[in-house]
């Protein structure tokens, strides 16, 4: 019999969780602890972005405070070695980015030294991380995106031995569409194909020659958006547009889209931080399932990575308001930014066990 070792793997912007402080923070944690309770995962990685909210000088504290409540946790117990790691960016507070693991007894690989190392204890690194030997970490090159001042977004690299399999877990934070208006002048967008690059070279980099390739997850905020142009093309085909445009320029400040019959109700207004669609239950409707065409921008790499098939509704933009868990907010277009991919060599593996193996993304269980 084969033998296997249970992986949990959880990626979340976390940056609500701090913005809002208790009922969000209350059921993210009861969710997780259900999850650890019901699967029995053997290592468990959690990769978070946004790690304190907008307002990182006035959260910081609370955030320690979120870390000790899941490390001290009697759901963690049987979980004696622990490692936190913080990448402070002190120009850009709000995408701090934490990876916390959590293993019985599991070898970490130190790139300095070229070898693999037992980890010990709860072990805890918080800052720039330029000299923690078991990290490797780099930010996109300014010019992916000459329009930013400084980039904060990038990728970061751990890499472990579980159940005699090397496999590296790498934490990616790609760009955002800044405008939905630019988003809908072409398929595929400017942000996408930036996106795609971004996306290419973390995968050149965690492939080339430095060290030997292993097989690999890349998990979370890759800010995939469905191809805008095509979708509202589609949500609009019987409507009236009506472009508005600014006084002092030709630039576009919004589109409406109006229903021809209905008394003209506007079926959907797009500004560079607005997307009010009427039938906003559509996204919901079948875990979203009508709009997966849409979701193209994974396409691109097939030759390399893959995913488990998506069976959860869009994770972005869902409402801070916790009372209303289940809807979007009017701010983007409802889209999987948020994803756990694998190398192929990685499923390959998964398909050879023939017990279930568990990925988690923003709290939704998919399973093998």
């Amino acid at each position: 019999m084969e033998l296997h070792t249970d992986v949990l793997l959880v990626t979340a912007n976390v940056g609500s969780l701090f913005d809002n402080v208790g009922e969000i923070e209350r059921d993210w944690l009861r969710e997780f602890f259900t999850t650890v309770h019901t699967h029995k995962p053997c290592f468990i990685a959690l990769h978070f972005q946004e790690v304190g909210g907008k307002d990182y000088m006035v959260n910081m504290a609370h955030a320690e405070n979120f870390f000790w409540t899941i490390e001290s946790s009697s759901e963690m117990k049987d979980f004696d070695r622990v490692c936190v790691v913080l990448i402070l960016c002190l120009h850009v507070c709000f995408s701090l980015v934490l990876s916390l693991f959590f293993s019985p007894s599991l070898p970490c690989f130190s790139p300095t030294a070229k070898e693999f190392k037992s980890v010990s204890g709860h072990n805890k690194y918080v800052g720039s991380l330029d000299g923690v030997a078991t990290v490797e970490k780099e930010k996109f090159p300014k010019n992916f995106w000459p329009d930013i001042k400084w980039s904060r977004k990038g990728y970061m690299r751990t890499r472990w031995i579980i159940h005699n399999q090397g496999l590296d877990l790498v934490n990616v934070h790609l760009f955002h569409d800044a405008s939905n208006l630019i988003a809908c002048n072409s398929s595929p967008s400017v942000y996408s194909t930036n996106r795609q690059k971004a996306l290419r070279y973390v995968i050149n980099r965690i492939s080339d020659s430095s060290y030997s390739p292993l097989p690999f997850f890349l998990f979370g905020d890759f800010n995939f958006r469905l191809d805008t142009q095509s979708l509202v093309q589609n949500l609009s085909t019987s409507a009236e547009v009506q472009t508005v445009k600014k006084d002092s320029s030709n630039e576009v400040e919004k589109i409406i889209y109006e229903e021809k019959d209905n008394d003209h109700k506007v079926l959907l207004h797009i500004e560079t931080k607005l997307f009010a669609y009427l039938h906003q239950a559509v996204f919901r409707e079948n875990n979203g399932k009508e709009l997966l065409k849409y979701d193209k921008e994974i396409a691109a790499f097939h030759d390399v990575i893959t995913e488990e098939q998506i069976l959860f509704p869009p994770s972005y933009p869902y409402s801070e308001d916790y009372t209303k868990p289940t809807q979007y907010m009017n701010t983007r277009c409802p889209s999987w930014c948020d994803r756990i991919l694998m190398s192929h060599s990685t499923q390959d593996i998964i398909q050879r066990v023939s017990t279930t193996v568990n990925t988690v993304s923003n709290n939704i269980t998919v399973y093998q």
